[in-house]
Formats: structure tokens, sequence, C-alpha cells
């Protein structure tokens, strides 16, 4: 069963960026809520109680407005220009029954076999997309490494998402490499390695009937 969080949320009256911004100033981030044919509603929610509750890995939240209570799951946030404070939130009205499309982080759990060999290992995206039911939503994918030796890629279609998960991100999406290290050589090393251009004879003979023609 997937973690539900109860948010208190307070309509917004006003838009714009310069209420948004004195919004953040008081503790509050705004958001929006739309789907299922309804109106989208544009609130603000408590700024420490959403923060926290994704910290501990809430995805589906219940929203209250007013007497009302709403079950959404996060559809997008939207951060500072430092990446670093959520400046904005858009959430999506859901039903526990439908099957949702969602982001969920990977996490490469053991150490690649690889390693002991000189290789390094390098996870290149930190997310998959799946579909599943909305109760069903899973804090993070764990991924094992420990089998991955020198060469060896680990794609998404090679993750064993479990029941109920279904993947939607393209099933060649590249997760993680194990591979050498190769350091970069050094100018004075490429030119010692390349070949010297053999003299071409035609060209000599040229170069001595050019010179003495202009002796003559």
């Amino acid at each position: 069963m997937g973690k539900v969080l109860l948010l208190k949320a307070e309509i917004r009256e006003r838009a714009g960026s310069k209420h948004a911004a004195k919004l953040r100033k008081q503790g509050r981030i705004p958001a929006v809520v739309y789907g299922h044919k309804q109106k989208p509603v544009a609130i603000s929610l408590d700024v420490h109680n959403l923060v926290e509750g994704l910290h501990h890995g809430h995805r589906l939240m219940d929203v209250q407005i007013g007497k009302r209570q709403q079950k959404t799951i996060v559809k997008d946030l939207q951060y500072d220009h430092l990446g670093k404070n959520i400046i904005h939130v858009d959430l999506m009205r859901v039903d526990v029954t439908e099957t949702v499309r969602v982001t969920v982080p990977i996490e490469l759990k053991g150490t690649a076999r690889g390693t002991y060999e000189g290789g390094i290992l390098q996870e290149h995206v930190d997310h998959l997309e799946i579909e599943c039911k909305v109760t069903d939503i899973p804090e993070k994918i764990v991924v094992s490494v420990k089998e991955m030796d020198v060469g060896d890629a680990l794609h998404a279609s090679d993750i064993e998402l479990g029941d109920g998960l279904k993947l939607a991100s393209l099933p060649s999406t590249l997760i993680a490499t194990c591979s050498l290290v190769t350091v970069a050589k050094t100018t004075e090393e490429v030119e010692e390695e390349e070949p010297i251009a053999p003299e071409v004879i035609g060209e000599k003979a040229a170069e001595q009937e050019s010179e003495e023609e202009e002796s003559e």
C-alpha cells in the first residue's frame, strides 16, 4: 500500500510572480491541483510539511481544501535556478484504482565485481518511468550491480521491477556501465607515436629541377 500524506491547502486568490514570491517568504509553496475532468485549482502548501513528506518517500498525497480531501500524486516539481529549493508543485488528482505513469528514483546497490579489476562504475540515469496502480507506487527502485564485470552495461530492460510495475521508459535506456579508466595521453606522447612521413622521391626530384632552373 502506498504511503499517503495529508496536506492542508489554502486557495490562492491571486496569481503572478510577486504574489508567489510573497507566499514563499511566508513559508508556503504555490501549487496547482488538476485532473479528472475538473477545473484546476490554485493553492499553496506548507513548505516544511511538503518537503518532509517528499524526503520520507511519500508519493500519494491527500490534499485538504476546505472540508474536502482530494487524493493526488506529485506530477511535477519546479526548482529555483540553483536546483535546491522547490518553488512550485503540480499535483494530479487520482483514483486509488487507476493506473498512472510516474518517475521513480533508482538506487544502485552493492559493489560491482569489475571494480576489483580496475573498473569504474558509472551511473547514467538516476530514475525510471514506470506504470502502476496509484497504491503500488514504490519509493525507489533498488538495482543490484554486484555481478557487473568490466565491459558490462546495465539497461532498463535488465531491471526486474516486481509485480504490478511496468516499465514505461525505453528498454534501451542505459542505467550503468563498468569500464576501465583511460588515461589521456600528453601532446609529447602523441607526437612520439606519430609516424614520420616518408620522403617522396618524385617530390625531391622536382625540387632539385626547380633549384637548377633558378640557378641558370
